[in-house]
């Protein structure tokens, strides 16, 4: 053999061994590859999964690790823990932008009916850091407030009131240094973090429309959005709901502050079409202009609050018997009613048509929001039931909206509606990769509240799992015990 053939010969055995080596290579990747696919923290299996920002209604699987989703696949994925989905709902983790319950007690019965974040935002708090720093690691779900003008008007006035003005807060007409006053208080917690600013002007009956539109003009320099609850609620001329709203729309299209109406049929009673008409109409101009409703048939609040002063019959077209006292489940009469204006508490008022509820809730421009709040297990059942309510007796019974429909008003709409102010919200309200784990997995054919108004402490059923953070606080329909995953939603400091 020459020396040119040994090394073609050489050559060739290269060649060949670069070739085995590389078929070999291929050969262990391909074993090893169902092994290199990650293994997630948490793998969600074989669930509905029901997402309204993409609109994907399909059977999917969902990777999550560290408190975020990272994989929706219609492959297998794989997870140190793995939860079953077959028959079920996933969808984004309802947000509560109207939660006045914000404590322990509270928080377990929102997350029983399926929300992963509750929000204090049309009273507020008059102190944002020291009520974030209240909650801070101790909370079941996640929490947030803004500045509130009823609180600040308590400040400047020595109102009595705690939670409500009942004093001068709500009967005297302010000065312009008060005004002044007020307007450094709600821009100190806009600085702090508020998620916008709380107004009850049906509360603050001596407050004018120049104060109002001060407080907005705050707002509009933080593009804060302003939650308010109207100065009228009702159809009688001229204090009624149709007039109210258009002050807060003057004062949006005067300051450029944006606006979030509160429980819109609770207001409008049988003149909620025509509210909803003005609101439509308002956001086909370019007025960024949202609103909200609760899917029940009573209004609840103090009846020592300036809501119940003298008109109050005539406003919501109801008389004593239609009013249930809280503390317990009796109806009123003129004589327990004077009696109980003096004492002082809580009391609901029978003034929603039924049909203007399922009119409310279907409205494509409506969210859902609860104004819920238990105190010793007493109270409204819309605290307890709200989106458990909506998606069982209003989607399945009723058949009033779509699921798809009912899960955008309790997931993508609020979102949207605090993205501006608090950018952490375009990571919430959504299933997609990158998004917080804020998750609700509820059986459709089940899911419904059991609350009531005599008995408003009851958790609904039918939702199986709730994780905020990617941290169960319900599993298997059961709240868990020693879980505090609840982050602070707060705005742009």
């Amino acid at each position: 053999m020459t020396h040119r053939d040994g090394r073609r010969r050489s050559r060739i055995i290269l060649f060949l061994c670069f070739v085995v080596a590389a078929v070999c290579a291929l050969a262990r990747i391909d074993i090893a590859s169902p092994a290199s696919e990650p293994e997630y923290d948490l793998v969600i299996l074989n669930g509905r999964v029901v997402d309204p920002e993409s609109r994907l209604d399909a059977i999917r699987n969902i990777g999550i690790t560290n408190g975020t989703i990272q994989a929706i696949s219609e492959k297998s994925l794989r997870g140190r823990t793995t939860v079953l989905a077959t028959g079920l709902v996933i969808s984004p983790g309802f947000i509560d932008l109207h939660s006045h319950g914000q404590d322990q007690e509270n928080y377990r019965f929102k997350a029983m009916d399926g929300v992963t974040t509750a929000l204090e935002l049309e009273v507020g708090t008059g102190d944002v850091d020291h009520w974030y720093a209240e909650r801070q690691g101790k909370a079941l779900i996640n929490y947030g407030a803004s500045i509130g003008h009823i609180p600040a008007r308590i400040a400047v006035m020595h109102d009595p009131g705690v939670f409500l003005p009942s004093g001068d807060g709500a009967h005297k007409a302010a000065s312009d240094s008060e005004i002044e006053e007020m307007k450094r208080l709600i821009e100190r917690g806009l600085k702090q973090g508020a998620l916008g600013v709380g107004f009850g002007i049906n509360y603050t009956a001596a407050a004018s429309h120049w104060e109002i539109l001060e407080m907005f003009r705050v707002a509009a320099k933080f593009r804060a959005p302003c939650f308010v609850h109207m100065r009228y609620a009702g159809l009688k001329e001229p204090t009624n709901s149709v007039r109210a709203l258009e002050e807060v729309l003057s004062a949006t299209a005067i300051t450029g502050a944006p606006l979030h109406v509160v429980h819109i049929s609770s207001m409008g009673l049988r003149a909620t079409p025509l509210l909803l008409q003005m609101i439509g109409e308002a956001q086909s101009r370019g007025l960024d202009v949202t609103t909200e409703c609760y899917p029940y048939t009573a209004t609840q609040t103090n009846i020592e609050s300036a809501i119940y002063d003298e008109g109050w019959k005539e406003a919501f077209g109801i008389d004593y018997k239609d009013l249930q006292w809280v503390a317990t489940g009796e109806r009123l009469t003129a004589e327990s009613f004077a009696r109980y204006r003096k004492t002082g508490g809580a009391v609901i008022g029978h003034a929603i048509p039924e049909e203007i509820a399922r009119l409310a809730v279907a409205s494509p421009i409506t969210m859902i929001a609860s104004d819920g709040g238990l105190q010793n297990g007493k109270g409204h059942p819309r605290g307890s039931g709200s989106y458990a309510r909506v998606l069982g007796h209003y989607v399945r019974e009723l058949k009033a909206l779509t699921l798809m429909d009912a899960l955008r008003k309790m997931t993508l709409m609020p979102a949207q509606r605090l993205e501006q102010i608090a950018p952490m919200m375009k990571n919430k309200g959504r299933i997609r990769v990158g998004a917080d784990a804020d998750l609700t997995i509820f059986n459709p054919g089940l899911v419904i509240d059991k609350s009531t108004f005599e008995e408003p402490a009851q958790y609904s059923e039918g939702i199986t799992h709730v994780l905020v953070g990617g941290v169960f606080v319900v599993k298997d329909a059961k709240l868990q015990a020693d879980v505090n995953p609840g982050r602070a939603i707060r705005g742009a400091r």
